[in-house]
């Protein structure tokens, strides 16, 4: 199935069930919908923040700062949170801290975002589709990028103002991993 052909959640401005519907009617439509922003940091306070690939529905070639994305068809935030840690970055297993939720809305974007942080050390895998490759950078690193999508912005920019991440001195270093 096309990603444009997935059955997500869609709610109401309140933030409750309506039904559901296909990504791309979804988008078309502007619809509020549900979705998963999962910050992953490693030992060094770095977070992971992605490239997007050229394919993507919305934002193609932008920098994300949390893995995640629409919840599905009668699934809760959480699983929808662990499903795209999974498929995007292969992390399974670990511990996800639930941090808060937020409603975003922009003249194309109408979400009920679920923020979730998680500590990981270990390897990744990328999803080839979604995830043109990482880079572990410092907060004031991410805070000075550009082209980031804006609803992953806005939830890092929450996170640090409710000193959800553990302040860490500033890294020079820039570490990439490209998808394969």
């Amino acid at each position: 199935m096309s990603p444009g052909q997935e059955l997500i959640q869609i709610t109401d401005a309140n933030n409750r069930p309506c039904g559901a519907t296909t990504r791309a009617r979804m988008r078309r439509l502007k619809l509020w919908h549900r979705a998963t922003y999962i910050f992953v940091s490693n030992r060094q306070g770095q977070l992971c923040v992605q490239r997007r690939t050229m394919s993507k529905d919305i934002f193609p070639g932008g920098f994300d700062l949390a893995a995640g994305g629409v919840v599905d068809a009668g699934e809760d935030m959480h699983s929808g949170a662990r499903r795209e840690l999974g498929e995007e970055l292969g992390i399974y297993g670990v511990p996800l801290r639930h941090c808060f939720d937020f409603r975003y809305v922009d003249a194309d974007l109408h979400v009920h975002g679920g923020v979730f942080m998680v500590r990981y050390d270990g390897p990744l895998i990328l999803q080839a589709s979604e995830v043109a490759g990482i880079e572990w950078l410092s907060p004031e690193q991410v805070l000075g990028l550009d082209n980031v999508t804006p609803d992953s912005r806005r939830a890092f920019e929450r996170l640090l103002k409710e000193s959800w991440l553990a302040s860490s001195p500033p890294s020079k270093a820039r570490e990439q991993v490209s998808a394969m």
